[in-house]
Order: structure tokens, then sequence, then C-alpha cells
């Protein structure tokens, strides 16, 4: 995670709901769970990720003497207590956190992430934690599409320079490599989480030389064995059978960055191919989706690996989730009471819950059920279908502190390189979770076109439930 303090992370309204709630002595325990409403446009699933920035957050949480100073000179904070900027000054999380897995298909309605906290505490987090888990969920789930796409061709995110800034790329670095992309361009992502790192050369290195052969040379020189060339620079046949004359086998791969991929993909592959250059890949980037690495296969492209970036680092057409976080329960005297919004077209069921996933008998998902979190799997779900997965929702955090090998953060005193590989093997746990996801979703719903519905069930408890309230609260 990048160091530095997070206190002011967040949106005005929730400091000022916490002084409120503070100067009311109101900080009750509270439960608040994060959801996608509705899934956007042109998706069936999404891939979870952002957890372990989330959770990282909530452990070092804290605000700094300066932060402080500059909340008590806030206009808004002019009639607030005393007592409160003390209260910032000492402030930690110490509450309870159940999240799914990073890795974890998720679908409309279903809880990805519940906190049991002190409200103030709760509420605090609210704008951090939804912009972490929706960012990294929208990016792995774009990744996850364009590496179906590619039917087993390897997939490099590219595209930290098209990235909202230096810090979305680098965190959509991490969440393409959980959705399935081989690697990053990014070297920060590389260095702090250990992802593997790609890169060839721009045509300003060639462009810089009195000649394509000069550049070729000089890079070759300094990376014999390692190089991807840019050949599109001038004439794309003319540069590979150039290089194919002088360098022959010796060439790791070239890249394609223009022109018709596929007409120059079959020559490029004809060239090196006669020249004994069976080895040598083909890399293929400019402006690639999944729709165009869909369509280039299809036509029998000789692309070996695509480079994909302002469409994956920035997930281009779909480019915000509906994520929600909202109060489902509230304790009052020792009793934890359930809560629930009536807003049009933005209602909510109560209470803390769980999420099962039923498979059928050929192993694939079938459906979801909704449940409260103290009931067991909707009966009618086990018997009628083939087999259940355990509940998706697993306790991370308990008061304040992470718990659990899967998700737990490396001890940051720990050597950078230790520290390093206890993250990657994290997110290797995320991205081959992932990647089994993807086996077991029905067909359909991994189709690029024609968004598929994916059955999500409630409980007869819920539902009841609901419409108890919202009898009482309409009355």
């Amino acid at each position: 995670m990048i160091q530095r303090a997070f206190g002011l992370t967040t949106d005005l309204y929730e400091l000022t709901m916490a002084a409120a709630y503070f100067d009311n002595r109101i900080n009750n325990k509270a439960i608040f769970e994060l959801f996608i409403r509705r899934l956007p446009r042109n998706r069936s699933f999404l891939i979870t990720g952002g957890l372990e920035q989330a959770l990282d957050y909530l452990r070092s949480l804290r605000f700094t003497a300066e932060q402080v100073d500059y909340l008590r000179d806030h206009p808004a904070f002019g009639n607030v207590s005393r007592e409160f900027f003390d209260y910032l000054a000492e402030f930690k999380f110490t509450g309870d956190v159940w999240a799914m897995p990073e890795g974890a298909s998720v679908f409309a309605m279903e809880p990805m992430l519940r906190v049991t906290a002190p409200i103030i505490e709760a509420q605090i987090v609210e704008t951090f934690l939804l912009s972490t888990i929706n960012f990294q969920t929208m990016i792995a789930s774009k990744s996850a599409r364009t590496v179906t796409a590619a039917r087993g061709r390897s997939i490099i995110e590219f595209g930290t320079r098209r990235a909202h800034g230096t810090e979305a790329g680098l965190f959509a670095a991490r969440a393409a490599y959980i959705g399935g992309c081989i690697g990053t361009s990014n070297v920060e992502a590389g260095h702090l989480f250990g992802i593997p790192t790609f890169g060839t050369l721009a045509h300003s290195f060639v462009m810089a030389f009195d000649n394509e052969d000069e550049a070729f040379h000089a890079f070759l020189k300094v990376f014999p064995r390692t190089a991807t060339i840019l050949v599109d620079t001038y004439d794309t046949i003319r540069a590979v059978e150039r290089l194919a004359r002088d360098f022959g086998q010796s060439i790791s791969a070239v890249r394609l960055d223009s022109g018709d991929l596929l007409e120059l993909s079959i020559r490029v592959r004809h060239i090196l191919d006669q020249a004994g250059m069976n080895d040598t890949k083909i890399f293929a980037s400019s402006d690639l989706n999944e729709h165009r690495i869909a369509d280039l296969i299809a036509r029998g492209a000789q692309i070996d690996s695509f480079g994909v970036g302002t469409e994956l680092a920035t997930s281009y057409d779909s480019p915000a989730l509906s994520a929600v976080y909202k109060l489902v329960g509230f304790e009052r005297a020792g009793r934890m009471e359930m809560r629930i919004k009536l807003s049009e077209g933005k209602a909510t069921y109560p209470g803390a819950k769980q999420v099962w996933r039923f498979t059928d008998e050929a192993g694939k998902y079938s459906h979801d059920a909704v449940s409260f979190s103290d009931e067991a799997a909707p009966e009618s779900d086990a018997e009628s279908l083939h087999g259940s997965w355990p509940p998706l929702l697993v306790q991370v955090m308990k008061d304040g502190r992470i718990i659990g090998d899967s998700f737990a953060s490396g001890d940051e005193e720990a050597p950078i390189e230790i520290a390093r590989q206890a993250r990657l093997a994290r997110l290797n746990q995320a991205r081959n979770r992932a990647a089994e996801e993807l086996k077991r979703l029905p067909d359909e719903l991994l189709a690029l076109d024609g968004p598929a519905s994916y059955p999500v069930t409630f409980s007869k408890r819920l539902i009841e439930e609901q419409a108890r309230l919202k009898s009482e609260l309409g009355g």
C-alpha cells in the first residue's frame, strides 16, 4: 500500500456525520454492507478486487496532528466540540470485517464486504472502501473479459500512461493481474506486488537513430536475448525481413503496433518461419480490447500475445460500478435492530447477510442465494441442486486486526523482498481463484455481447423481514 496518512481520504459528509454522532453521544455498534446495485453495461459478472488494500487501510487508519488541526479550522466544524478532535487524534478502526476473497465472481445485490463497528468508525471508512473495491473490481472484471477473449494467448496490461493518474495505473495493474493478465508494463507494480513486468521499445528510440537498422543493433547490443523489437516505425515487412537476415533466431519477439494486424501478423509469421525463427513470438498492441482481440483470433491472426492499455486500465466501455455501502443494522440497548432503505429504485434488504453458491452436476455455477448471516444454506436450494460451496463471506478482520492467511497483509517491518513475495503469493491466490471462477461460470455469462443474467435468490426469512420493515416504516 502507498504509505501516507489516510485520515482525510474521505468525503466531508463522513466527517460531519461522525462529528454529529459524537456530539450527540451516539457511537453504537452498526453493520454496513458494500454491494453492487446492478451490473454495469456489457457485464454478466464481476471479479472482486481491492480487498488487500482495504484491509491495509483499516488496519493503519489514523489522523495526524496536522490533519486534526485542518479539520478544527474548517468552517464546517465551527460548532463542533473540542472533544471530537481529541477523539480523532486517537482514532483507530476497531471493528470486524467479513468479505468475499479477491478473485471471486460476484453479482448484483450480493454483499461483497460487511463491516461491524462503532458507527463513527464504520461511517468514516465508507469512501475509501468504496473507491478501492469499486475500482479494482471494475478493472479485474475487464481483465477477465479480455483474457477470456484471448483464448489462451497472453494479455499484458499496458495502461498506466492512459490511466486516471499514476496511483490508478498502479492498482489497475494489480487488478488486471488478478483478472488473468500475465503481467504489466508498470515497474512500480512489479516492485511493490511482485507482478511480472514486460516492455519493448518506443518509436522514439528508433527515430533517434539515422536509420532503423542502427536502432535495432543498438538495442539488441544491450538486450540480446530478451528484446521485443518494435517493427512498424517505417515499413513493417521490410523491418522484419532485415531482422531475419541480420539477427535470425536471436530475436525473442517482434511487436506490431499499427496497420492491419491480421494481415501483418500472417505475413510476419511467414517471414520468421522461412528464416527458421519459429520460436520468435509476435506481440501486438494498438488500441486493443476484448472485441478486437476476439475478432483477430477468429480470423486467424498469428499473434502470440497482446498488450492492452487504455481500454483495460480505464475499463473504457463500462468505466464505473454502482457499488454502495449501506447501513443494515444498528444496535440499541444491546440488541441489533435491522435497518432498510426504501428509496424508489434503491431499496435494500435488512440485516447482516451471507451469500451461498450452488453448482449443477457438471460443476458449473447454477445460482446464488442470499440469506441472513445466521441462516444455513437455504434448504430448498440444497435439495434441488447438486451441491453448494462454503459461504462466500469470510471473516477477515476482528477487533481491527487482520486475520486469515488468505487475506492478511505482510509484516510492515519485514524486508522488502519478503514482503513482496508475500504480496505476490496472495495475488497469485486471487488470480488462480479468478481463473477457476471463469471455468465454473455458465458459458453464456462469458459471452462478450448480449449480457446474460445469473439467478440470485433471497431467503424466505430475509424477504419476510424486508416486507415487515417496509410495512412498519411505510406507516
